[in-house]
């Protein structure tokens, strides 16, 4: 019954190896072509070899399998004429499509994708350093505030917060040092894919003037657009769709975010009720709201829960937040694994061939050696063992203690 244990590779340039990789027990790889453009097709030819790759150790005379699976691809980005629904987008979804059948030829099963408007992610500090010395990601609101009021001056930007907020934005930008900008800057465009290559402040302002006009309920109807274009195709192609939650959930930039509460994802599950229209469970992303009930969205939402990224986040009063230990913070891990657990059971019962939830432990700290060295924001590989080391015995221990079959 347990969980599939998965592990995110950032490909042949991650400093964490396919080996590392097996050597922490993980089974299952959480992967993507990075190199091929936002909104063209994911040729058939290169996931067979990136395919290989992962399961396969050809350097062995004859060939010996790794013991490893590309069992999730995060992500096929979403091109911007889907999301800002321009006249364009057929072009982009039938490109998407085409990947989808491709994917499904090779026998990747589930697909994590997000829709949240220009950035992927935010986070202020990519290095916010613990008690215990070790670092973590970070958000915090007065430093977010003070770069998009005083470093980016997005026009109508401080009618957004209280008076309160803007003189702590204030008196945070004015302590800031030249190179403390710049490294704010940088984290929070770190979000914003393709942002490897650079991007300067007017450039990040030209993305959110493109969406301008653009308000939540038309967003959800090109999100809703978008999925009853592909849901058939990935059924039809036994590939499973998994919406990730916004990262933080809440709006940024005055642009909006659409998949941050319950009843956002209850929304979208509904457009195409379908196996292969179902969301990704990140706990951490979803607990920086206190009004998100983990527990019950599992025992609600369950049966459409084709991924999991298991991580827990502490929030600040004011809606700041740091990623915490995967055991502590704001998410109560142990009720969590049992409400999945139960949720595998229950499709156990009805025979359902993926009663296995693919999950990975997410966002680790640097801790220990890794300090020194050169790692991917959260992606550690010291950190993410130990991560997965809680997780995985936090998971035997509920399954030993029988309360999943009471």
């Amino acid at each position: 019954m347990s969980m599939e244990q998965t592990w995110r590779w950032y490909g042949p340039n991650d400093p964490v190896s396919l080996w590392d990789i097996r050597q922490a027990g993980a089974t299952g790889i959480v992967t993507a072509l990075h190199e091929i453009a936002i909104g063209e097709v994911w040729d058939a030819d290169k996931l067979r070899e990136r395919k290989r790759m992962i399961e396969w150790d050809d350097s062995k005379k004859p060939a010996k399998s790794t013991g490893l699976e590309w069992t999730v691809i995060e992500s096929i980005p979403v091109h911007d004429d889907i999301k800002l629904g321009r006249p364009g987008r057929d072009v982009y979804i039938e490109k998407y499509k085409e990947s989808l059948r491709n994917v499904g030829e090779a026998g990747i099963k589930t697909v994590c994708y997000n829709f949240m408007p220009v950035v992927d992610w935010t986070r202020t500090d990519l290095e916010y350093e613990l008690e215990d010395g070790a670092r973590a990601l970070a958000f915090d609101v007065s430093e977010f505030a003070a770069f998009e009021v005083f470093i980016l001056k997005r026009p109508g930007a401080e009618k957004e917060y209280s008076e309160q907020q803007l003189k702590k934005a204030r008196k945070r930008f004015d302590k800031m040092s030249d190179q403390e900008k710049k490294i704010l800057q940088k984290n929070i465009i770190s979000g914003l894919p393709g942002a490897q290559e650079g991007y300067t402040l007017e450039k990040f302002q030209a993305k959110l003037d493109e969406y301008k006009g653009i308000d939540s309920d038309k967003y959800r109807q090109n999100l809703a657009y978008f999925l009853r274009e592909i849901i058939p195709v990935a059924e039809e192609s036994g590939v499973k769709m998994a919406i990730h939650p916004d990262d933080p959930p809440k709006p940024l930039f005055g642009l909006p975010r659409i998949v941050s509460t319950e009843d956002d994802l209850k929304y979208i599950l509904k457009i195409v009720d379908s196996v292969s229209n179902g969301l990704t469970l990140c706990t951490g992303s979803l607990a920086v709201r206190a009004d998100n009930d983990l527990v019950g969205i599992i025992e609600r939402l369950g049966a459409k829960i084709n991924f999991a990224h298991l991580r827990s986040t502490q929030r600040d009063k004011d809606g700041s937040f740091h990623e915490a230990g995967h055991l502590r913070g704001d998410v109560d891990m142990y009720n969590v694994i049992v409400a999945i657990l139960k949720e595998q059971k229950r499709r156990q019962a009805v025979y359902r061939p993926d009663f296995s939830i693919p999950m990975r432990a997410d966002h680790g700290h640097t801790i220990l050696d890794d300090l020194e060295k050169k790692t991917n924001p959260g992606y550690s590989a010291i950190g993410l063992l130990r991560g997965m080391a809680e997780l995985r015995g936090l998971e035997m221990g509920i399954e030993k203690s029988g309360v999943v079959f009471r």
